[in-house]
């Protein structure tokens, strides 16, 4: 069975963007590629609980285990040597990618705390879209009572889009909760 995001990108979002754009060709509609959740804890005392614990988290909001990511250089100031674990990342593609999303859009993003929608300048240039989670306890998959320490993370959306305006309305009309204009101002 096909993920619910993807089906209505199939029905609905990509024939809208053809008519929007007037692409020519059904390989110039945009697609989401892939979706990246990359958490750093660089600062941390006790790296190792650390890394420990931002693995498994993200593995379980994901579906997937996370990756490691080690330090490429020493910095004697943070105590910090080359090739120490200072952070963690994932890269979803695919099914699980559509089911992520779905999950973050529908029922994670609505309960962040006064939460106004996203913000629409974080778009790189590239048709790209980045958004900064400061709260990983917003998914239903963490079990409040065994957090011990509270991870944020980076959720990159990558497309196939040229433009940000592309970007944009591919995510809009996925349903992607974005900052109203006069809010975005604010």
């Amino acid at each position: 069975m096909e993920p619910a995001l993807k089906t209505i990108y199939k029905d609905k979002v990509a024939t809208e963007l053809q008519e929007k754009f007037g692409y020519g060709n059904v390989h110039q509609i945009p697609t989401i590629t892939k979706v990246v959740l990359n958490s750093g804890f660089g600062r941390e005392e006790d790296r190792k609980a650390a890394s420990e614990a931002v693995i498994e988290d993200l593995g379980k909001i994901t579906g997937q285990r996370a990756v490691p990511t080690r330090s490429k250089i020493a910095i004697s100031n943070f105590k910090l040597r080359i090739g120490d674990t200072i952070g963690a990342r994932v890269t979803l593609r695919g099914r699980q990618m559509w089911e992520f999303l779905d999950r973050f859009i529908n029922v994670a993003s609505p309960t962040i705390r006064d939460f106004r929608g996203l913000s629409i300048k974080s778009f790189d240039g590239n048709g790209n879209y980045t958004v900064g989670i400061s709260d990983h306890t917003i998914f239903p998959e963490i079990e409040l009572d065994k957090v011990n320490r509270t991870i944020g993370f980076d959720l990159t959306i990558v497309t196939t889009a040229t433009t940000d305006d592309e970007a944009r309305e591919l995510l809009t009309l996925l349903g992607i909760p974005f900052r109203k204009p006069a809010e975005a101002a604010a």
